[in-house]
């Protein structure tokens, strides 16, 4: 079928409603985020329109590098984790039988239906001294006494990784479905072990499909604000979290809305990085 292009002003109807909800819950709020970062703050936790570049030079800061360094960092991390434990688990869901497969993803969006705050508190009963499973490591003998696993770093890593984990399956699921299985058959017929063939075969050509992956992880982990600070301590907060403690808290609006126009930022320019992945795979 060929596309015709709009001719007249009503066949742009149907762009009205989306325009519409764009500008009004994105653009207005965000220009206004925009213009609020650049008042000036007063004692007492007011502010006053003005024009500073005094919340954004407290970006150089010592403070602003730790906690952006270390909400990164654990961005990073969560997505590689997601992606290495994924990826195979995927592809092994990929040659199961029809009804495993449902089973499977039913128990993944089982997942997804609970909300970030009761993940967190499960976790924090998981991780417990007095109902963790280190009392489970006690009753057979692996540990001497129970003992608190949380708060810390890796209490935060686990329950974002639990989190992040159903999205990263069902993004990968359709490309491992799509991935012809007579490439990896060749490659156990020239000889390839399947860990080899998986390696040499399955990740080359899901290449533009992992590195988007990874993005899509990485800005899902970027905005975390309830898991850090649930399981973890103030050493362990996002940027996210960050920014309602300086809003709510600090009663620094400026500042905060500084810090919430700088992770818009950075969120989009990785979704566009993701689509013109996506649309260079396409075309190769």
């Amino acid at each position: 079928m060929k596309r015709e292009p709009p001719r007249t002003l009503a066949d742009y109807g149907p762009l009205f409603f989306p325009a519409t909800m764009l500008t009004v819950f994105f653009v207005v709020p965000f220009g206004t985020m925009i213009a609020v970062s650049f008042f000036q703050r007063q004692q007492g936790g007011f502010y006053t329109p003005a024009f500073v570049w005094s919340n954004y030079e407290r970006f150089l800061s010592v403070f602003f590098g730790n906690v952006l360094g270390f909400s990164l960092m654990l961005a990073i991390t969560v997505a590689i984790c997601c992606v290495v434990l994924a990826l195979p688990f995927t592809y092994c869901l990929t040659r199961m039988s029809r009804r495993a497969q449902v089973l499977w993803l039913v128990g993944l969006l089982s997942v997804l239906s609970l909300s970030e705050v009761i993940i967190g508190f499960a976790w924090s009963t998981l991780f417990s001294r007095t109902a963790g499973i280190t009392n489970l490591l006690v009753a057979i003998g692996i540990m001497d006494a129970p003992r608190a696993l949380y708060p810390g770093f890796g209490a935060v890593l686990t329950g974002m990784v639990y989190q992040a984990f159903p999205y990263t399956v069902l993004v990968l699921f359709p490309a491992l479905v799509r991935l012809d299985p007579t490439l990896t058959e060749a490659a156990r017929t020239l000889g390839s072990s399947p860990l080899r063939a998986f390696f040499n075969v399955v990740v080359p050509a899901l290449r533009n499909t992992i590195v988007a992956t990874l993005i899509m992880v990485f800005i899902f982990a970027l905005g975390s604000y309830l898991l850090p600070q649930i399981l973890g301590r103030p050493q362990h907060w996002t940027l996210s979290v960050l920014i309602t403690d300086q809003a709510i808290y600090q009663s620094n609006m400026p500042f905060a809305a500084a810090m919430a126009v700088f992770l818009v930022l950075v969120t989009l320019a990785l979704v566009s990085l993701t689509l013109f992945i996506g649309r260079k795979g396409e075309v190769a």
